[in-house]
């Protein structure tokens, strides 16, 4: 069963927004078994509109549309939904009096551009809208489904929450999607790819997977489809373990959750505490843990020592240490790691010094090279990194190296 999102709106194809509702929709559909074929941005422009629902007429089965319903000359979407389909604009009895609601709420007066929302194709079939006035549509149309929705994301997914998704699972026999995320660190797709290519050669047709990198992870998504869902459960464990035994070194959690996350996960469930102390990376890797709800289990905080004096009266770090070998050093980097361990009390802790970018660097500690420590449970691992010479990346780099660094001590 396969779908597509066609988003209308040109503050979609300047920036302005950001289409976070086909990324909302993708993930639901696909926990009902609708495999989203492809997402496409168009113009309010009504060519635009009318190419763009033929042609993907031609790829999916069911059509899902947003944007381009309010109340001003420049919302397209229903006019030329009624020219695709060769119909004429009626007005409906309860897409009107949804919207006589709402402004008697409000006590508004019911100007007659607010009145004409409740005018739609013909032989549309509406979706109440009780957050706003602008109605959905579902339309059948020469065996293709075709749904249409605001494109306000609140609305949309209350619609699709309440109504969409209910009446799609009603209307069709749908198959089973099972997925399994696994997560790795420290190793690149390539690599991994290498040594779990016999597994991945067993795979029958009915389990794909798929290969996810970001900076210094790689998820791995083994993907099930067909009708018996015990089945597809059942051999997508079996994969899914064969894989983890074989990339035990570097996997994480066998979740579709972050990272950071899942260190977390791992570190409550021992009853373990964390601090950091940072440099290069400015408190950047504080913020992965505390953006998630409950880290303070976890972790309990750091310092962000950029200067030397707060190296030495945070952390302990000497001051001959830092005169001899400098922050970016094995020296350095070595007690900052013994010293947040000391000096926030923790079970582990991390450190990371080193020179982001885009300028600092020597011909000997060029931009992008980064020390890091971790240490915890009577084990350390200290390494030195050369990154690149972007100082975004260098930070993000250094804050995930780190944690591949703990995960390796946790596991």
């Amino acid at each position: 069963m396969l779908a597509e999102i066609i988003t209308i709106g040109d503050e979609i194809l300047i920036g302005q927004i950001v289409d976070t509702n086909s990324a909302w929709m993708a993930v639901e559909l696909n926990k009902i078994g609708i495999r989203v074929k492809q997402i496409s941005s168009v113009s309010d422009d009504r060519e635009h509109i009318l190419k763009a629902l033929a042609e993907a007429a031609g790829r999916a089965t069911i059509v899902f549309i947003t944007g381009g319903l309010g109340p001003t000359k420049d919302d397209i979407t229903k006019k030329t939904l009624a020219e695709y389909f060769g119909v004429g604009l009626v007005e409906n009895k309860e897409a009107l009096e949804n919207v006589e609601h709402i402004f008697a709420r409000y006590n508004r007066p019911l100007l007659e551009v607010n009145r004409l929302q409740a005018h739609v194709p013909a032989n549309c079939e509406i979706i109440l809208n009780h957050n706003g006035t602008a109605p959905g549509m579902w339309f059948n149309y020469n065996g293709v489904i075709y749904i249409s929705m605001p494109g306000v994301p609140f609305e949309m997914m209350y619609m699709m929450e309440g109504e969409v998704l209910p009446k799609i699972k009603a209307a069709l026999k749908l198959p089973s999607i099972v997925h399994k995320n696994i997560l790795t660190v420290g190793e690149g797709e390539s690599f991994l790819a290498e040594r779990i290519a016999d597994i991945e050669n067993e795979l029958p047709e009915f389990i794909k997977l798929a290969y996810l990198p970001k900076l210094g992870q790689v998820r791995l998504r083994l993907s099930a489809f067909g009708d018996d869902e015990a089945l597809l459960h059942q051999k997508v464990d079996e994969f899914a373990t064969r894989i983890i035994e074989r990339v035990r070194n570097v996997f994480v959690i066998d979740e579709d959750i972050a990272l950071e996350q899942a260190i977390l996960n791992k570190m409550a469930a021992r009853g373990l505490t964390l601090s950091v102390a940072e440099s290069c990376t400015g408190g950047y890797l504080s913020h992965l843990f505390t953006q998630h709800a409950g880290s303070s289990k976890v972790f309990l905080g750091g310092g962000i020592t950029y200067a030397y004096e707060l190296k030495e009266s945070l952390l302990g770090v000497k001051h001959e240490t830092l005169e001899q070998f400098g922050a970016v050093s094995e020296q350095t980097v070595t007690e900052m790691v013994d010293g947040a361990l000391k000096n926030f009390k923790s079970d582990f802790a991390i450190a990371i010094t080193g020179i982001a970018g885009p300028d600092g660097g020597t011909a000997d500690k060029p931009v992008g090279t980064v020390w890091i420590a971790a240490t915890g449970g009577g084990k350390k691992l200290i390494k030195k990194y050369t990154f690149g010479n972007k100082r975004r990346q260098n930070i993000e780099r250094s804050a995930v190296t780190a944690l591949s660094m703990l995960n390796t001590l946790l596991t």
